[in-house]
């Protein structure tokens, strides 16, 4: 090759790095076509897929050492739960609004994925919250959320009632339209949203914050990453979990969920000062 972009005869970060578009974003299908020729210009091996054909993406993940994702937060959170059993890292291109987990801006993408090739990264470790679903005793599902796990009612405006105790002791029945599991990383989200602090992301903690309560505890705990969480829900109608998000699952009268920290981490590719989340927070957040 002749190509000025041409590394092959240095010694770089990745061998096989996967390329991940919105398939509702045009402009993101044609810009991942021209990171794939230029990846492929270094002598690295590169594939690309929508990110949200996860079949497709697990097929290639275990030969796979860097997604690079063009999209949101949104995106970044489904890259995040697909790749969290691979420990690969995740570089964000921001083609969405507040951008919080991606890491560059699109006019960018030359020189910052010249960068990563060539090493010049750091890595973010962050927590996530692993969620296990049970009914009568029997684990039904077990799920992995970056963000934040919402439990509460479904579509009917009826309050639910969640037993919920801390590490296997009682702690309160709180009424209210919800409760709310957050991650550090989900602080700025929807916690943020009903009144939770900010916590810095690198903190290993967990944020429980009623939505609504109704004459229970109405403030926001900040847990230990070794605290386990057991909500059992009561409720004359369906309730509902929703994954960072993105997905939701029916909950019936009894039905149970453990959260715990994940053995698993978000790992993020960052290229900017190990303080950016403080650079960036008031901007990122429509401040002066």
């Amino acid at each position: 090759m002749t190509n000025s972009n041409n590394q092959a005869d240095k010694k770089l970060a990745f061998r096989n790095v996967g390329v991940l578009y919105h398939p509702k974003l045009a402009e993101s299908r044609v810009m991942a076509a021209e990171i794939l020729e230029f990846i492929e210009n270094f002598g690295v091996s590169a594939w690309v897929s929508s990110s949200w054909d996860e079949a497709s993406v697990g097929d290639q993940l275990q030969h796979s050492d860097l997604l690079i994702i063009l999209g949101g937060d949104g995106s970044m959170l489904r890259a995040a739960r697909m790749t969290v059993r691979y420990t690969i890292p995740i570089l964000g291109i921001n083609m969405g609004n507040l951008g919080f987990l991606t890491e560059i801006q699109p006019a960018e993408w030359p020189e910052c994925i010249k960068q990563t090739l060539q090493g010049n990264y750091w890595i973010e470790k962050r927590m996530m919250v692993q969620v296990k679903h049970s009914r009568q005793q029997h684990t039904l599902a077990v799920y992995e959320a970056l963000n934040e796990v919402v439990i509460g009612r479904g579509r009917m405006a009826r309050l639910v009632r969640l037993h919920t105790k801390i590490n296997g002791g009682y702690l309160t029945t709180y009424t209210a339209d919800a409760m709310i599991v957050s991650t550090a990383t989900g602080s700025t989200a929807y916690s943020l949203s009903a009144g939770g602090p900010i916590l810095s992301p690198e903190l290993e903690n967990m944020i429980l914050i009623p939505l609504a309560p109704h004459l229970c505890l109405d403030r926001a705990l900040i847990l230990a990453r070794s605290s386990v969480i057991q909500i059992q829900i009561q409720t004359d109608h369906t309730a509902l979990v929703t994954i960072d998000g993105q997905f939701e699952i029916e909950l019936t009268d009894g039905d149970e969920l453990t959260l715990a920290a994940s053995p698993w981490m978000g790992r993020f590719a960052r290229l900017h000062e190990q303080n950016y989340f403080y650079s960036t927070l008031l901007n990122r957040l429509g401040g002066p």
